[in-house]
């Protein structure tokens, strides 16, 4: 009997350690940049970062890219992020794509990919486009 009991324990536990590490993180994601928490996006990044911030595309190091999308979102402050679309191409890759409602009224088109690599998603491209 404890046998069994343990054989179903670890089988819970590979099973939700499997779930975790194919799954991607899109709503920590969608809720770090609602919250304007881009210390939280930034667990996400890979080790370089396509940013397009109004059309405009920089690739940027990890620490680099935590800088230019604190100081965007700290001068556009989230007021709302509506996801509009959201997928998976294939079983390495998931996008969003939303738009993000500031208090001012602007709003902005919001794409972002996150890929596969090892057993984690990273980030690998996020763009910001006045609408």
């Amino acid at each position: 009997m404890k046998k069994l009991l343990l054989l179903v324990s670890y089988t819970l536990f590979l099973f939700t350690a499997v779930a975790q590490t194919n799954h991607p993180p899109m709503e920590d994601v969608v809720n770090a940049i609602k919250n304007n928490r881009i210390e939280d996006l930034s667990k996400y990044f890979d080790n370089i970062v396509p940013v397009t911030i109004n059309n405009n595309q920089t690739i940027y190091s990890r620490n680099q890219a935590e800088i230019v999308l604190k100081d965007f979102f700290d001068r556009n402050i989230p007021k709302d992020f509506l996801i509009m679309d959201n997928g998976s191409p294939n079983a390495s890759s998931k996008f969003i794509i939303g738009s993000i409602l500031t208090p001012s009224g602007t709003k902005y088109n919001v794409y972002i990919l996150m890929k596969l690599k090892d057993t984690n998603f990273y980030l690998q491209e996020i763009r910001l486009n006045k609408e």
